[in-house]
């Protein structure tokens, strides 16, 4: 054991104390282990961003449903949501009960009808002039800003507004906050499979750069331990002595990874987006992790090294590669590819959350794109054998990549990795796009929409009226909700099976236009909304209109502040109850739902019941709910968020949104915009570990670089033949990963029963992205080129 360690030492030192060269190619490891090392890590430290911002949004959290007195300390909140620019903009309304209610985390006082609180990154928002649609949206008497402790992240944008108009119907009642138990519901397996392909595919070419790293300089380390051996160590020894010099630099990379990794978390959180975003002391490795890195990181570096040593026959008197003119052989490179394509059945046979299937897609994967890796050598060496001769540039490339394709080919296989597996991620965010995207909406009438669940008397005309001055506005329609229970049940709801009621909605043919498919339409005209599988209401059913939908709290509580004179209800009312009888006539037509667009409150399930003006009668009802749809000014900027704002200060809790609705979900948005950062980032890694190997290359190769000059090579030919020699086996591996990348992509659009489409455009930017990264970390290591090949570099020892 002693004479192990001495050893492993005695690497060490010679890593160490190599001199000059000896130094660079330390340095070369630990720069390439140290960007493996930093994506590592970083990694590791998922888990603790996400734990940390759970923490903090669970103890700002509400608990609804508590049975609380008013004389406690108590306080009244209901969530209000917002969009501005495609971000979501949340808060709460808050009305304190009493003296001593409870203050919001990142709150120091209790606000004041109108007061408000704002997050940094809103405040920031409110003040540039890019939030000029934004301002005023809640009013304008900002007290404060919101803590650390009270945000999710530093990004993100939130408020707490104070006011005195909610009760006890139209919000909850708390005593303290938090308490509320994270939702404990996981992924969809959809989304589930789109995260554990990021995750293999950003992490995967981690390992293979690493691998890459720990062989530079391997040509003079083989010098040196044939000098080694000359004095008398054995074949162990001298693998023990290689594993020393590895362990060196990976331990020194380590290092380097670590330093880079703190650089890396302070600005990590504010590159993510907002509604992601972290605090830098959020962003650590979990221990456990960790550890695994440490360990493993230098652990693969010696067993690569070893590895590698099996190749090559070290004797006192010199170095001699095994092989000769063997070629490589291609029927076991295949079996990885195979066995990968084997474990991802769960994608056609169906998805599902367990954990076996999950490692299961997960193993697939990796053996998948590790047989890129290693087919790849296989089909350089055997394209490269059958290339015909060209010119002075390309001969010599292709001649070198003839004796010794392996070290272009370590430095490319990271690069066909990546690409692969971003073209197959590619092609399930796009069938997730398809699957996720609303049918097309009728936008030709009305382009957005307001929705006030809280209705009341004249609801639908103060809507109409504050609405239609908001910047932008050039048509206002309103869509009020009214309760019909059929005539002999409970009056409340409660009646038997099948009698529970259904939603009349009332509005002009232009409004009824955007909740179902209308042929024609006139005033007086009853449309019966029928989706598949509804039961169509019949003819004839006598209805009470009016009261509260069961199960939902009483709507007519929570009447929309300023509606101005109160409304009084027309004698067709009844007076006991305030409802007011109505016919379904037999002239009603069934209609089918929509195509696209928002619906009223039922999201377009069961059957229901439009009406226009005219069909009522004249009964003049308290409407539940008011949908007001708006035309916008395509010509006016930000005419949807000006819309927002003038709906906010109308009733905060009111919900604007597009009628058109995006084609992908939020939670698909916010994974992919993680997935884009992450590319990102693998990119940046791709370049910098490119360079690197350029410049280990041409370091090796520095006395035949001068030697070629100084028979009268030019430096142009030399430049020349640098670059074939990248570009020959990036084309190939390219070529490689757009094959493994498309039949990948077919399998995850089958998993997720999307219809097969390539989306070639993105598969031609990813490759060229690739590429283009490929040429100018080449381009970069050229200068050291023609610095190498100068008349000193003929010296030698």
């Amino acid at each position: 054991m002693r004479r192990r360690l001495t050893d492993l030492a005695l690497g060490v030192r010679l890593s160490v104390g190599g001199g000059r060269s000896g130094w660079t190619r330390l340095a070369l490891i630990a720069v390439g282990v140290g960007l493996g090392v930093t994506m590592l890590l970083v990694a590791a430290s998922i888990p603790a961003v996400l734990e940390e911002r759970t923490e903090r949004t669970v103890a700002r959290s509400v608990e609804s449903g508590q049975e609380l007195t008013p004389g406690a300390p108590t306080l009244l909140t209901a969530e209000v949501r917002s969009v501005f620019h495609d971000a979501a903009v949340n808060g709460r309304l808050i009305q304190p009960e009493a003296d001593g209610a409870p203050l919001p985390p990142g709150v120091t006082r209790q606000l004041a009808p109108g007061d408000v609180v704002v997050s940094p990154a809103l405040e920031r928002l409110l003040a540039s002039d890019d939030g000029a649609a934004l301002r005023g949206r809640w009013g304008d008497r900002t007290v404060g800003t919101i803590g650390a402790e009270g945000l999710a992240g530093p990004g993100e944008l939130t408020f707490y507004l104070g006011t005195d108009r909610l009760t006890a119907e139209t919000a909850n009642r708390i005593e303290s906050f938090g308490g509320a138990t994270a939702p404990e519901e996981g992924m969809s397996p959809v989304l589930m499979l789109l995260a554990l392909v990021g995750m293999v595919v950003l992490l995967l070419p981690v390992g293979i750069f690493v691998s890459t790293a720990v062989r530079f300089g391997s040509e003079s380390r083989d010098r040196r331990l044939a000098a080694v051996r000359l004095v008398g160590a054995d074949v162990g020894a001298t693998r023990r002595i290689a594993a020393g010099e590895t362990l060196a630099g990976a331990v020194l990379g380590l290092a380097v990874g670590a330093l880079l990794f703190l650089g890396v978390r302070q600005t990590a959180g504010y590159l993510v987006p907002g509604n992601l975003s972290f605090y830098p002391a959020d962003f650590r490795p979990v221990p456990a992790l960790a550890a695994l890195v440490v360990v493993l990181v230098p652990v693969t570096t010696v067993l690569v090294t070893l590895s590698a040593l099996r190749q090559v026959l070290v004797e006192p008197l010199g170095v001699v590669r095994r092989g000769g003119e063997r070629r490589r052989r291609l029927w076991w490179r295949l079996v990885f590819p195979a066995l990968g394509l084997v474990l991802l059945h769960p994608l056609v046979t169906g998805l599902d959350d367990a954990p076996g299937t999950q490692v299961m897609i997960v193993a697939g994967l990796v053996f998948l794109l590790t047989g890129v890796a290693l087919v790849l050598p296989w089909l350089v060496e055997a394209t490269v054998h059958r290339l015909g001769p060209g010119g002075v540039a390309w001969d010599l490339a292709v001649r070198r990549l003839q004796l010794d394709s392996g070290t272009a080919v370590r430095a490319v296989s990271g690069i066909a990795v990546s690409v692969a597996g971003l073209i197959a991620l590619q092609g399930l965010v796009g069938a997730m796009g398809a699957l996720t995207a609303q049918s097309q909406a009728d936008t030709s009438t009305y382009q957005a929409s307001v929705l006030d669940i809280r209705g009341g008397a004249g609801a639908d005309e103060v809507w109409a009226r504050e609405l239609a001055q908001a910047r932008g506005v050039t048509a206002v329609g309103t869509l009020t909700s009214v309760w019909a229970t059929p005539d002999g049940s409970d009056a409340g709801g409660s009646g038997a099976a099948g009698d529970e009621g259904l939603l009349v909605d009332s509005g002009t043919c232009e409004v009824l236009a955007q909740e179902a498919q209308l042929d024609s339409c006139a005033d007086g005209d009853v449309f019966v909304v029928l989706p598949d599988g509804a039961t169509a209401p019949a003819p004839g059913t006598a209805y009470l209109l009016g009261g509260s939908r069961p199960g939902a709290d009483d709507a007519g509580a929570g009447a929309v502040p300023d509606a101005g004179p109160d409304s009084e209800s027309d004698a067709g009312a009844d007076a006991a109850g305030g409802l007011a009888p109505w016919t379904l006539p037999a002239s009603a037509r069934t209609v089918a739902p929509p195509e696209g667009g928002v619906t009223a409150l039922n999201g377009g399930g069961p059957a229901r019941i439009l009406v226009t003006p005219g069909a009522l009668d004249g009964a003049g009802l308290e409407p539940m709910s008011v949908t007001t749809y708006v035309a916008l000014d395509p010509a006016q900027p930000d005419a949807l968020d000006h819309l927002r704002t003038a709906a906010a200060q109308v009733d905060p809790v009111a919900y604007a949104s597009p009628i058109e609705q995006r084609g992908i979900t939020a939670a698909l948005g916010g994974i992919l915009q993680v997935l884009l950062v992450g590319t990102v980032a693998l990119l940046a890694m791709i370049g910098a570990s490119m360079l690197v190997n350029v410049v280990e290359q041409l370091r090796e190769r520095r006395r035949l670089l001068a030697v070629l000059v100084a028979f009268g090579t030019r430096r142009r030919t030399l430049s020349g033949s640098v670059l074939f020699q990248v570009a020959i086996p990036v084309v190939l591996g390219l070529a490689l990963a757009v094959v493994t990348g498309s039949v990948l992509a077919v399998a995850l659009q089958t998993a997720v029963e999307a219809p097969v489409r390539f989306d070639w455009a993105g598969v031609g930017a990813t490759s060229g992205v690739a590429a283009l990264v490929v040429l100018l970390t080449t381009a970069a290591g050229l200068p050291l080129l023609w610095r190498l090949s100068r008349p000193e570099g003929l010296r030698s020892e």
